[in-house]
């Protein structure tokens, strides 16, 4: 049985309930933000509907169910140099997460993220990012699963539950991808 692909679609602000819990459940939160720093309204207002923010936030529903949340953005200049790009490359960074953990390890992230590669290969991207948590090997083996590359180590990177964390910075690039998923 082939399993239905994930739905994408613009977050609104109906949408606010939904983080709420998800950003909210530690189990999330292990992984997402960290555990010691739960979502309210206030706090998903501020950061999921930021007018300065140029990143596309998304929710991703699965069998009609929104389980999810996608974001992707271009990434600009200053921030390929940090990464070591050169500028005239069109590069996308993306992050997600299944917030329904009932949803957890049932394929449908491999799905998403190919949905999502797909996409953005229509955009014509030519690099996709990602910077997953140097301790996170789960995620870190899923995303080579889905095409992904370690680049380099992004050192104290992103704040976690109480400390600056190592980041990888892993990418897809076209050749890699045609070759990892089917």
């Amino acid at each position: 049985m082939t399993k239905q692909k994930p739905e994408v679609r613009s977050l609104k602000c109906t949408d606010i309930a939904l983080l709420v819990k998800w950003l909210s459940d530690p189990e999330v939160l292990t992984f997402y933000e960290g555990r010691d720093t739960p979502f309210d309204k206030i706090k998903v207002r501020e950061v999921f509907f930021d007018p300065s923010d140029a990143a596309q936030k998304c929710i991703f529903s699965y069998e009609n169910k929104p389980i999810g949340y996608v974001q992707y953005y271009e990434l600009k200049n200053d921030e390929k140099k940090e990464f070591g790009y050169e500028s005239k490359q069109q590069i996308y960074e993306m992050d997600q997460f299944i917030g329904e953990t009932d949803y957890w390890n049932k394929g449908i992230g491999t799905l998403l993220v190919q949905t999502m590669i797909q996409f953005l290969k229509k955009k014509e991207a030519e690099v996709i990012v990602m910077d997953p948590q140097a301790w996170n090997v789960r995620a870190i083996r899923f995303y080579e699963k889905c095409g992904f590359q370690k680049v380099k180590i992004l050192p104290k990177h992103e704040w976690h539950e109480g400390s600056y964390r190592d980041c990888w910075l892993m990418e897809w690039r076209g050749d890699t991808y045609e070759n990892t998923v089917t």
